[in-house]
């Protein structure tokens, strides 16, 4: 691919983003807050709790996380800040969802609240597109695509994807 056509790739996939954007903005799209992990820590004596502390909000759109300033995530891990009831004891992998929702409950987020975390920023460049690191985003015949599923066939126009996911907001 030509520089002139990544160029313009890139610049379509910038306007793709701004009119989704506002046309979530426009509709009053829920959105969802973006969390970082603050993990426990021990100095001397004391002893910190892992927590989440927000940085953000964004629209959760399937395998992507987009925001108001046209930021694009990969979706990580997903959880409410809720405070749990009792010590269960069950499989690790359900502890591990009740710690993540008490870290989520000690950072500044209401109770209940939907919140991302562990997720990656995608570079929206068109170097990035076209070489692959901004996986599940990738160019094929100079069209964006995004990269829904782990199959081959599990690929579809970019457009066409936040449209259908915005509609479900």
């Amino acid at each position: 691919m030509t520089d002139e056509r990544a160029t313009r790739v890139a610049s379509d996939l910038a306007s793709l983003l701004a009119r989704t954007v506002a046309a979530l903005e426009a509709v009053g799209a829920r959105d969802e807050a973006l969390a970082q992990v603050k993990p426990a820590r021990r100095v001397l004596l004391v002893h910190t709790s892992a927590s989440m502390a927000p940085v953000g909000r964004a629209w959760r759109l399937g395998v992507l996380l987009l925001d108001r300033e046209g930021r694009v995530f990969a979706t990580g891990k997903i959880t409410r800040a809720v405070v749990p009831t009792r010590e269960q004891h069950l499989s690790a992998s359900v502890e591990e969802r009740k710690a993540d929702r008490k870290a989520a409950s000690r950072g500044r987020f209401d109770e209940g609240e939907v919140v991302n975390f562990a997720y990656r920023p995608l570079p929206l460049d068109a170097a990035s597109l076209l070489d692959g690191s901004a996986e599940p985003l990738l160019v094929r015949d100079g069209t964006v695509l995004v990269r829904w599923g782990t199959g081959v066939d599990e690929v579809r126009d970019l457009g066409d994807y936040l449209a259908d996911r915005a509609s479900l907001l």
